[in-house]
Order: structure tokens, then C-alpha cells, then sequence
């Protein structure tokens, strides 16, 4: 089984991640953020370095997508790999960051692999306002992230809404502005109570 969990930066994918892979015992997968080789280059110059960007997320998330389906394990998995392509890839084009050049040829290759690809069998999408990411954010502490503007967390969020409002598979939308789950022990029961109904139907 593959769980994805889906969220703009800062929601608290990474957290909610680990904390529901300890709980169920499940495996967790986490994105490449603190050794991909481009991300300092990319927060600095952000046309520059959008392909570099891109396609080495596009990899390992590829990656990621072809050991999933050879494990037996249930997998939890921090960002999959439609969030880079529809929402992150799809953002920078709109801003000018990537030129149509970069986007086809990214947009081509992704369209390869998606022979190899199927949606997870549960997204978990932690929605949080704009006031509430810059908050996470600036609280983390990542230097390379410190400098994001609002209007690219608001162009990334838009992007969710819509993504989320078509997306075709089993969801689990989560409004996380007012939850404190790393902290709060019933703010994350109440969402392992909705994915033990959404799984395995304890609750219906």
C-alpha cells in the first residue's frame, strides 16, 4: 500500500510523515531536500536554476515511485511525484521561471515514465493558509527558504486547491491551520481516526 502526503512547504508533511509511520509501523520515504545539489542555487536564483531544480526532483522521485511498487511494506511517502510536476513545475512555468524550452522537454520525460506510475491508495493533503506557512517556515529556520515571497507560496497554493478539487483518487483533505499535531496528542488522533476509517472502515 502507498500513502502520499501532500502539502505546500510548511505544512507539516515531513512531521505528519514520521509520525504516522511510527505509529502504524509503516515505512516512510521523505523528499530530497537536504541534499539536493541545486536547492541553495535554486532559492538564490530561482530562473537560473528552475530546471536543475526540477528534473533532479523529477528523478528521485521517479525513483522512489519504482522501489514503491516493488516493496511488500506500506509506504508512506513525503511529496509524490504529481505535486513536483503539477504543482511545482507547473508554477514556475506560469511565473517565467522555466522557458518553454525547459518546460516541454521536463513535461516530455515526464510523460514517459507515467507508464510506470499509479496514483497512491490514499493522499493526505494537509491544507494550510498563507499566515500559517510563512509562520512554519520562518519558525524551521532553513536559511534558503527565509527569503521566499508571498507571492510563490500564494501561486503554489492556488495550485494545490486545484489540483485537489480534480484530483481522482482516494483523499483525505486535513485543515491543518488549527492543528498542532506534533504536540497536541488529540489533534493527531483526530487524523489517525479519519485514515483508519478511509483504510480500513473502523469508523463507518
Amino acid at each position: 500500500m502507498h500513502i502520499g502526503i501532500a502539502g505546500n512547504m510548511g505544512s507539516g508533511k515531513t512531521t505528519l510523515t514520521t509520525m504516522l509511520a511510527e505509529h502504524y509501523g509503516w515505512t516512510p520515504r521523505f523528499e530530497a531536500v537536504s541534499y539536493n545539489p541545486y536547492l541553495a542555487d535554486y532559492y538564490s536564483d530561482i530562473p537560473r536554476w528552475s530546471f536543475n531544480l526540477e528534473t533532479y526532483f523529477l528523478k528521485e522521485r521517479f525513483k522512489d515511485v519504482l522501489e514503491i511498487g516493488k516493496s511488500s511494506d506500506v509506504i508512506i511517502q513525503d511529496r509524490t511525484i504529481f505535486e513536483g510536476v503539477y504543482i511545482f513545475v507547473a508554477n514556475n512555468y506560469a511565473m517565467g521561471n522555466l522557458t518553454d524550452r525547459d518546460y516541454e522537454t521536463y513535461m516530455d520525460l515526464f510523460s514517459l515514465m507515467m507508464s510506470f506510475v499509479k496514483l497512491p491508495d490514499l493522499m493526505i493533503y494537509l491544507k494550510c493558509s498563507i499566515p500559517t506557512l510563512v509562520y512554519k517556515i520562518q519558525k524551521r529556520g532553513r536559511d534558503f527558504e527565509q527569503g521566499i515571497s508571498i507571492e510563490y507560496l500564494s501561486g503554489l497554493n492556488e495550485r494545490y486547491d486545484k489540483w485537489i478539487a480534480d484530483y481522482p483518487g482516494r483523499l483525505l483533505v486535513v485543515d491543518a491551520d488549527n492543528l498542532d499535531f506534533q504536540h497536541r496528542p488529540e489533534d493527531f488522533a483526530s487524523i489517525t481516526d479519519r485514515i483508519d476509517a478511509e483504510i480500513y472502515g473502523l469508523f463507518k
